[in-house]
């Protein structure tokens, strides 16, 4: 708990079994109040694996429903489960756990509802193993991103993230892509309705066991993202209605 908030950490996992006891193990549980990871129709026994190192809360997919379908899944466990904080964090240790208190304080606190651990803030992003090709598209498109989101983050591409309720609740993210575009999604939404993002320095960490995606369908990922921009930027100025827009059903 954190000033009396329940706070929430979300695994969306795919074939974590070799990374996932490290990066739990750093999880600070002074602050963490319940772990839920999605296991995404893994090939490797990330299921059993979560269970054996003590989560309690483990959802598998029995076919794989995607990136975004595996966030669907855990945003609408931790909201069930009443998380006022929820705190995606990737299990294959790409992303440090230690940043967790951070991000707890700034949303506990009240100065951010939305807090994303930006490998882009300072040097580190090539110097911590960002592919060249990977770093020149994060930003161009987010350049882009923000000419027509009409925001200012140092990146959109970041899947280090933290929520209030309140925002999760706000906004449809059950309409959004099953897809990698859902974070790109999610973002736009959160903007659209106004919230305010706060970004903290993440270190950049690429290795062999570290979750990533090839060209193909890194290129995939940038024309989604293009269509996203170019989705809000009509809804914005009135020329188009897009429905993860459309305001959610609220949770009990």
């Amino acid at each position: 708990m954190y000033k009396g908030k329940k706070v929430i950490a979300v695994l969306p996992a795919y074939n974590a079994a070799l990374t996932l006891e490290k990066t739990y193990k750093e999880i600070p549980f002074d602050l963490v109040d319940e772990v839920i990871l999605c296991d995404d129709a893994s090939k490797d026994n990330t299921s059993d694996l979560a269970r054996e190192i003590g989560i309690e809360h483990v959802i598998t997919h029995q076919t794989n429903k995607g990136y975004g379908g595996n966030q669907k899944s855990l945003y609408n466990k931790a909201l069930e489960l009443g998380g006022d904080i929820v705190i995606m964090l990737h299990p294959d240790y790409q992303y440090t756990p230690k940043l967790i208190p951070a991000m707890v304080n700034i949303i506990g606190d009240e100065l951010y509802p939305v807090v994303l651990g930006s490998r882009i803030l300072g040097k580190g992003a090539l110097a911590g193993g960002m592919p060249l090709y990977k770093y020149i598209a994060n930003r161009a498109l987010t350049l882009t991103q923000n000419l027509l989101i009409n925001y200012k983050l140092s990146e959109y591409h970041t899947g280090y993230r933290a929520f209030s309720r309140e925002v999760l609740e706000s906004i449809n993210f059950n309409a959004n892509s099953d897809d990698f575009v859902f974070d790109n999604e999610m973002l736009s939404q959160i903007i659209y309705a106004g919230f305010h993002i706060a970004e903290v320095t993440c270190p950049t960490k690429y290795f062999e066991e570290a979750s990533s995606i090839n060209f193909a369908r890194s290129s995939k990922y940038g024309l989604g993202v293009l269509r996203v921009s170019v989705s809000h930027l009509l809804q914005r100025i009135g020329l188009g209605r897009f429905r993860i827009y459309e305001q959610p059903q609220k949770h009990a």
